[in-house]
Formats: C-alpha cells, sequence, structure tokens
C-alpha cells in the first residue's frame, strides 16, 4: 500500500496504490463521489465504475478499502435502502452511526 503522504491529494494516492487493482481504483474513486449526507448503491458504484451488473465485485473491492474515512465507503447501501455490509472496524453498528451523523438515511 501507497503510505499516506499529507500532501498529496487522496484521489492521487488511489490511482498511483500498486496494490490496488484497476477495478478496485475504480470502485474507490467512484465512491468518494457520494456527497456528505447521502447514500449510494452498490450498483450505483459499479455503474459508476464502468462495470455495470458488478455490484456484488463492488462491495467486495469496498470492504478492503484502505483508505477509510476518506473514501466513505460506509456511504453505500443496497439497492433497497438496507444498510449491507461493513468489515471495519465496529461492524454494521458503527456503520449506522456513522450514517447517522452525516444525516444519512437508511433502510432498517
Amino acid at each position: 500500500m501507497v503510505t499516506r503522504h499529507s500532501l498529496m491529494p487522496i484521489k492521487e494516492v488511489i490511482i498511483n496504490d500498486p496494490d490496488l487493482t484497476l477495478f478496485q481504483k475504480k470502485v474507490l474513486l467512484a465512491a468518494m463521489e457520494i456527497p456528505k449526507g447521502e447514500t449510494g448503491t452498490y450498483k450505483w458504484i459499479a455503474a459508476k465504475a464502468g462495470y455495470p451488473g458488478a455490484a456484488r465485485a463492488a462491495g467486495q473491492a469496498l470492504k478492503k478499502n484502505p483508505y477509510a474515512p476518506e473514501v466513505p465507503c460506509h456511504r453505500v447501501v443496497r439497492s433497497d435502502g438496507s444498510i449491507g455490509g461493513y468489515s471495519a472496524i465496529g461492524g454494521i453498528r458503527r456503520k449506522k452511526k456513522l450514517l447517522l451523523n452525516e444525516g444519512c438515511k437508511y433502510r432498517t
């Protein structure tokens, strides 16, 4: 993994990370487009990354996100609006808390 340099924009860090596949990079960059206070779906992330139909794979890429919370994978939910997964420390409880703190709505 590329060491996070404080002067390098996170997008540049992701693009230059030799440990990420092109797919993972595109998924992480797509997740960064979800504004604070909003959510996007795994399906939307996959399409935005250029891989429509790869929602599950996008979820797996987000599961390995080494740049959370700068890359806000917690803002990604299932197509039905339910919370989906969260592999970071604290699990689903932490994801719910992050979403609530940002004013995001999700289906329970």
